[in-house]
């Protein structure tokens, strides 16, 4: 059955982040307890976002920003295209032979070809800022895609993905059919190409949902829901925010990596086996034993924190500005955490996207007070800190704060 929901206020949050004012229109809880990872949500009128992407953005960064691949691809009749079809050099002073080419994409557009502008979240900035807050909200990295389909194309076949997708209709409209699942949950190297019979078969079924989304229209869809879409009368623009979404099996990839980090300082487990064996033999249930204690105490926890930050990249720097607070640097300055560092202090070591540092026992308690995200004077924190911080990029100058002269 399909669940067609509206936007309403919660009135037990203290206030709706991106998942419920712009998303879901349901409270956190309810998307965890109902839908998150479970089944796909239908959200009607959702709300405008043309804040965010746009048909005049799609021009500008395919016309005007020199884009090079992989930062766009084009699809048609359920294959992606080479690079070569729609790539070529900018001329002179611009020579790299991979940037895009528009009057070549133009041509493919107009013969029904989607182009897939993928990476938005690097490239376009109201979609980053609004990935970088989604992911902080659900606790796993968000990427975006926009997909651009000309009327009554249909850029790839009936498929799945191996993370979340919420998919927020910006202009035109879109039929969409939705199946359930071959392969629940799948990870992320269990693509839907390793299932292609079961796929086709479950395509040709009866739908769980066949809908057609118009502006301001957003369709949940956890990992592995299979799903083709075809655009209706008119051009069709919507964005794929994907969700990275961590799982207990890499939880326990990472318990069994911390485990073996354990065993290689065991003289016992590094001894060789005996000579001309030809199994494990009796040394098996030794090694059993000494992994099963190894997991045991195994702390997966900073794998994991690395893994994290791995997966995602701090709020932009600008260099230039950045030089200019660490020169006008006072006791009055402003500043503030860099957004998206994932900051972790651990003892005397912070530990973010943009690299580590120690501190001194006399530092700490500043350096804690800057985790709480909010804006704090220089002098409050000890300028010779706060240098310090500028200059690795953890720190930034908190420019609203400075305008309003606070």
């Amino acid at each position: 059955m399909t669940t067609l929901r509206t936007a309403h206020e919660d009135p037990g949050a203290t206030g709706p982040g991106v998942l419920e004012a712009r998303l879901t229109g349901l409270s956190r809880a309810e998307f965890a307890r109902d839908f998150w990872a479970r089944t796909a949500l239908l959200n009607r009128r959702a709300g405008d976002f043309s804040d965010l992407f746009s048909a005049a953005a799609v021009d500008e960064l395919i016309a005007r920003r020199g884009l090079r691949t992989p930062f766009l691809r084009v699809a048609r009749n359920g294959a992606t295209l080479p690079d070569t079809a729609f790539t070529s050099p900018a001329g002179v002073g611009a020579t790299i032979a991979d940037q895009l080419d528009d009057t070549a994409l133009w041509r493919e557009f107009a013969d029904g070809a989607t182009l897939v502008l993928q990476a938005l979240h690097r490239t376009w900035q109201p979609v980053a800022e609004f990935c970088a807050g989604l992911g902080t909200e659900l606790g796993h990295p968000v990427q975006a895609n926009a997909y651009v389909t000309p009327p009554q194309n249909r850029g790839f076949d009936d498929h799945y993905d191996v993370h979340d997708v919420f998919v927020l209709q910006i202009e035109g409209t879109k039929r969409w059919l939705v199946h359930r699942p071959v392969h629940p949950d799948p990870l992320r190297d269990q693509p839907w190409t390793d299932r292609r019979p079961a796929v086709a078969e479950a395509a040709a079924s009866e739908p769980y949902l066949d809908v057609v989304l118009a502006p301001g229209d957003v369709l949940y869809l956890p990992r592995g829901w299979l799903h083709a879409a075809e655009a209706q009368g008119a051009v069709s623009v919507h964005l794929t925010l994907g969700i990275h979404t961590w799982t207990r099996y890499a939880l326990a990839e990472q318990l069994a990596q911390a485990a073996l980090a354990t065993l290689r300082e065991d003289p016992a487990l590094r001894a060789t086996l005996p000579l001309g064996v030809d199994g494990p033999g009796g040394d098996l249930e030794l090694v059993r034993a000494s992994l099963t204690a190894a997991l045991a105490q195994a702390d997966p926890a900073p794998l994991f924190h690395r893994a994290r930050r791995a997966q995602g990249r701090p709020a932009p720097l600008g260099p230039l500005a950045q030089l200019a607070a660490v020169d006008t640097l006072g006791p009055h300055t402003p500043v503030r955490l860099r957004g998206a560092l994932a900051p972790r202090l651990e003892g005397n070591r912070l530990t973010t996207r943009a690299g580590w540092l120690e501190f001194p026992d006399t530092e700490l308690r500043a350096v804690a007070r800057l985790l709480d995200g909010a804006p704090h004077r220089a002098g409050d924190l000890g300028v010779t800190l706060v240098t310090r911080l500028l200059r690795a990029g953890v720190l930034v100058p908190d420019a609203e704060r400075a305008a309003d002269g606070d």
